[in-house]
């Protein structure tokens, strides 16, 4: 059996986390989901620090990242992640509400992998992110390291 890719969920709404749980769920994509809920428990995790430094070790397949966050917002985080060498091979979708252009270019010239704008209708949301999962979680091929140990 394939090994179980993780993925971390980087959202503040807890409507848009409910949402997109159940839609991986729906598309029985068995992935851990670790959701954390601003940009500072973000780097916490990827950095085996504060509540996370006892965690399983690995990194996640992808960082689903929501771009306006409390503490620490996408952007910064991206850039932290982006920045470290034992970090920027971990793909980052920035998942967001956004369709300013200046966050679509800021997003990209700092390094990550795709930019989704989160649809306003229910459904096209839903659809948006089973699809999401199926690629990033399923389909793609992750970088070594992600893949939790047995």
């Amino acid at each position: 059996m394939a090994e179980l890719k993780r993925i971390l969920l980087v959202e503040d709404n807890p409507n848009d986390v409910e949402l997109m749980l159940a839609a991986l769920a729906e598309n029985r994509l068995a992935n851990e989901v670790v959701v954390v809920r601003d940009g500072e428990e973000a780097l916490d995790y990827l950095y085996l620090q504060g509540i996370f430094k006892m965690r399983s070790p690995g990194m996640p397949a992808v960082v689903l990242l929501d771009l306006k966050l409390p503490k620490i917002d996408g952007l910064e985080v991206l850039e932290k992640i982006k920045a470290d060498a034992a970090l920027k091979s971990v793909p980052v979708v920035m998942l967001t509400s956004s369709r300013e252009e200046q966050d679509l270019v800021r997003s990209y010239n700092l390094g990550v992998n795709a930019y989704v704008v989160k649809p306003v209708d229910f459904t096209e949301f839903v659809a948006a992110i089973k699809e999401l999962g199926l690629f990033w979680a399923v389909i793609n091929h992750p970088p070594p390291g992600s893949i939790p140990p047995p």
